[in-house]
């Protein structure tokens, strides 16, 4: 082990170089100019995947873009690990707000500026490098592991379910490890034990065939922005609760132990604010900041479209609005069910003055892991080795619904942690990636195949 983290600690440049790379590929899944740049991408990962000396390394087709696959399975009677990552990254607008090219890395202050540096590839990389630095030092890893890396994750993960269910057999391991996630604050390492699920939705609103003169026809007709507007004001109620009825029914309540223990994290109600520029906290009223965005669901307008929105001025009065929404569940919540709830409600505030359109645009199942687990507590020891601190248990706001495909239908648990922080400005200008936590992630990731070689597993 001692060579393996001297491997580590020498090659610490190169690590960075090879990530400027891989962080040089523009493959943003959500915009179709960029489809070769996302394939470009799959087979760089599947270059490095064979040039650190996994095997059965390949491209596996999907109705979308390619999962990538590689493995090692030379530990007999070791556990098996399954790796998931992404490779696809978010789009970069607004464009005028980065302060450096978002395709060309550039470290300020020891951190890495570049989309995709923290949100997947980053998180990815130091994975790879663990294993490297085994297979270079020793010839061997401790556990066999499998990787697959997608590149629809940003864009709603649509055919990864279908690729998990085919591959059954071929995805068969002990446990499964994720790093797409942050760390609770600088300097505090954690282990995340649970995930909101999401319901995506969209609203369009037409009032009429064509944009009309606002002068001539406003007061006749009903402005499609103004009723958008309208219906999305009944969707909460001052305090920040959601007004669907029967949306809080499967909610399940926060423990008692849990809150005691969230209250304990070191969070700066005062520096949050400050960091983010918040002038004032919102949100659904008898719960903490941590509490409102770990454990209760939430609704939110993701974006906004209508009319003239050029400088100057046009009287118009707009054929069309539209909004996108988004919901954020949590256990026992059901995806599904939410959305029909949603749709219900929408239908019924809409006013027979617009034709109205819901479109269900993806989501995911909220997902909980139980931290007494021998895998998790592996992860924990690698990390307080990693880092020189014992790790934090959170959860995360956000979601990731392969992990609750990975648990229904290969039936394992999930370890996720994460080396990302939480103003490393994921899908925003600027995203970043701590070098220190990077190479630390690395030596964490190198003790973590370790710790878990010590686990039981059946024959």
């Amino acid at each position: 082990m001692d060579k393996v983290i001297d491997f580590i600690n020498v090659n610490r440049e190169r690590y960075l170089d090879e990530l400027k790379a891989l962080l040089a590929i523009p493959s943003i899944s959500a915009l179709p100019e960029h489809a070769e740049d996302v394939k470009r991408c799959a087979t760089w990962c599947a270059d490095e995947m064979r040039r650190i000396g996994l095997n059965n390394v390949r491209l596996i087709d999907t109705p979308g873009y390619p999962v990538v696959y590689g493995e090692w399975l030379g530990a007999p009677g070791a556990p098996t690990l399954l790796f998931y990552g992404h490779y696809d990254v978010q789009p970069v607008d607004p464009l005028e707000l980065w302060e450096s090219p978002p395709f060309e890395a550039t470290i300020r202050d020891g951190e890495m500026y570049a989309r995709g540096s923290a949100d997947d590839k980053g998180q990815v990389f130091m994975h790879l490098k663990a294993v490297e630095a085994y297979l270079k030092q020793g010839g061997r890893l401790p556990v066999n592991i499998k990787f697959i890396l997608e590149g629809e994750e940003e864009v709603g993960s649509a055919h990864l379910d279908d690729f998990v269910r085919a591959h059954k057999s071929e995805l068969k391991a002990d446990v499964v490890v994720i790093s797409d996630s942050e760390m609770f604050e600088r300097g505090v390492p954690s282990i995340c034990y649970g995930l909101r699920g999401l319901v995506y939705c969209q609203i369009d609103l037409r009032g009429s065939k064509t944009d009309l003169h606002s002068g001539s026809f406003g007061g006749a007709v009903a402005n499609p922005a103004f009723v958008l507007a309208q219906m999305i004001a009944q969707m909460k109620d001052r305090g920040g609760r959601i007004r669907i009825p029967g949306f809080y029914d499967d909610v399940r309540p926060l423990e008692d132990a849990e809150r005691e223990a969230w209250a304990k994290l070191p969070f700066n109600e005062k520096k949050y604010r400050k960091d983010f520029g918040i002038p004032k906290l919102f949100g659904e009223s008898g719960y903490s900041t941590l509490e409102r965005t770990w454990a209760r669901p939430t609704l939110e307008v993701n974006g906004l479209l209508s009319g003239f929105t050029g400088d100057g001025a046009k009287t118009v009065l707009p054929a069309v609005a539209m909004a996108k929404i988004s919901m954020r569940l949590v256990p026992n919540q059901e995806p599904n069910k939410i959305a029909d709830l949603f749709e219900a409600f929408v239908r019924k505030i809409a006013p027979k003055t617009v034709d109205l359109t819901i479109t269900r645009m993806h989501g995911g199942k909220p997902w909980m892991a139980s931290f007494d687990n021998p895998f998790v507590q592996a992860a924990e020891r690698a990390i307080e080795r990693g880092f020189g601190r014992a790790p934090v248990f959170t959860r995360e706001g956000g979601s990731i619904p392969v992990v609750s495909t990975f648990q229904e239908e290969l039936g394992l648990p999930s370890v996720l942690f994460g080396v990302g922080l939480p103003d490393e400005n994921a899908h925003a200008p600027n995203e970043k990636l701590d070098v220190s936590n990077f190479h630390n992630g690395i030596i964490a990731s190198a003790y973590l195949y370790g710790e878990m070689a010590r686990i039981s597993v059946p024959a």
